[in-house]
């Protein structure tokens, strides 16, 4: 068990630790926070740090007005989550000029009523449309494991601030690949949940039907430990799932006997470079698992969800694309602007091609429980980066790093995100995807991969 003060702690590790007397929430979060303001300088993971509300709150546990799983447990939010008395940045420059959010958003709340402490919000790609984690207003969150790297976006201060051993967990959200994508460029572990099983109340958006919000943590255990606690129905999310809690935790040790297991091929084998395919091997040779199979128009999904992305996104920002163009970033103002001018026509033919493409994926799953398939193309490129070779071909670095993960979202399916890493060099992930609300399963493998040190991930 790693000391409990230290970045190596995990969120289990830190609760029981708690639990049973041997430290304090009061020191667990003292040490979060002297991490942080030394960490900082280089990860610029934090936007807003609440170290009078933490310390508070510890102090709630300590003299047991507080209890639960996550008792004593400091986690961190990408800054598009409402934080009490904060405004909500998403960040944007624009947002900072908005009302203060008047409560948590619902995911912190339910996290806090398990008893973990939040320690503030975190930095990351303007307005979610973005896979870097380079931001115009708030500087780029750094890959702890080389800090001239990228740390994937757009949850890419929830990546760094967790790699860097800053906090054991943090909440980030995922459209397109925006919690695998970090995931997976700083060695982590991170849950991309069945669409609707979490409540995104309290979050700004950014495209209605894609939105997921999910934990990264360092290991399997926290994930579930994080995701057991914010189950559940919520009537201010209309898209939240009227579903009963089915907790994770109880099956996570299962192993991974009676699962069907599979890799995905064709456009997820194809298109990156050899480490991301590497990656595979290695965890499907871990696995057992040999059959290879296809979803059918992966890459036509990937388009379609571009349209949908382009379109709902502009037009949730069209007002203040409006009235406040010059405080936008220009590389995002320009994307939001040209999603305003596609035909709603292609639209409908998007939105319609989803509803088949889901048909046929779901088929799939009558014949295997999980598919793998690279997270991200490459491992992280370096901050400024604009271009990048990806199998003999020159492409954009921020339009092209969720091209994996683009076509799973688009259908809503969960998918664990875990880390693979050879001596040398830079982490990068696998998708361990499963059928809807089957998290479950994927929660297993990961566990299962963990355990066999496969899959381990440890802070920079």
């Amino acid at each position: 068990m790693s000391d409990p003060l230290s970045k190596a702690a995990t969120a289990a590790e830190i609760a029981r630790a708690v639990a049973s007397g041997a430290v304090t929430a009061t020191a667990v979060v003292e040490a979060a926070l002297k991490r942080i303001e030394a960490a900082e300088p280089t990860v610029n993971a934090f936007t807003d740090i609440v170290a009078g509300r933490a310390t508070k709150r510890a102090a709630g546990v300590d003299a047991g007005k507080v209890k639960g799983p996550l008792a004593g447990v400091p986690f961190a939010v990408k800054n598009l989550f409402d934080i009490e008395g904060l405004p909500t940045r998403a960040g944007s420059k624009i947002n900072i000029d908005g009302p203060k959010a008047a409560r948590d958003g619902a995911l912190v709340r339910k996290l806090e009523d398990a008893g973990a402490i939040l320690v503030g919000g975190l930095n990351m790609g303007e307005y979610a449309y973005d896979f870097t984690g380079e931001n115009a207003h708030y500087g780029p969150s750094r890959n702890p494991h080389d800090p001239t790297r990228m740390t994937g976006g757009s949850s890419g201060g929830s990546g760094a601030a967790v790699a860097a051993g800053e906090v054991p967990i943090a909440l980030g959200s995922d459209t397109n690949g925006s919690i695998r994508v970090p995931s997976s460029l700083c060695g982590l572990f991170g849950l991309k949940p069945t669409y609707g099983r979490l409540s995104r109340a309290g979050s700004f958006p950014f495209v209605d039907a894609f939105d997921h919000l999910g934990p990264l943590a360092r290991s399997a255990e926290d994930l579930a430990l994080s995701f057991d606690a914010m189950q559940g129905w919520d009537p201010e999310d209309p898209a939240c799932t009227d579903r009963d809690i089915e907790p994770t935790l109880p099956t996570l040790h299962d192993g991974i006997d009676g699962l069907r297991i599979a890799i995905v091929g064709d456009y997820f084998a194809k298109g990156g470079e050899p480490e991301c395919f590497e990656a595979v091997a290695t965890v499907a040779k871990a696995l057992g698992a040999t059959r290879t199979i296809v979803l059918p128009n992966a890459a036509a999904a990937r388009s379609a969800a571009y349209v949908i992305t382009a379109m709902e996104g502009g037009q949730l920002h069209l007002p203040r694309l409006k009235t406040r163009p010059q405080d936008f970033d220009p590389d995002t103002r320009e994307r939001l602007m040209a999603g305003n001018l596609l035909p709603g026509s292609w639209y409908v033919k998007a939105q319609r091609f989803r509803r088949q493409y889901r048909a046929e994926v779901l088929k799939l799953f009558d014949e295997v429980d999980i598919v793998l398939a690279p997270a991200t193309p490459c491992s992280a490129p370096r901050l400024g980066q604009v271009m990048m070779t990806i199998g003999g071909v020159e492409l954009p670095v921020r339009a092209n790093l969720g091209l994996f993960t683009q076509p799973i979202s688009f259908i809503g399916l969960p998918v664990v995100a875990v880390p693979t890493r050879k001596a040398g060099a830079m982490p990068i992930g696998v998708q361990v995807i499963a059928r809807p609300f089957n998290e479950a399963a994927a929660l297993r493998v990961a566990a299962f991969l963990e355990k066999q040190g496969v899959c381990v991930s440890t802070p920079a």
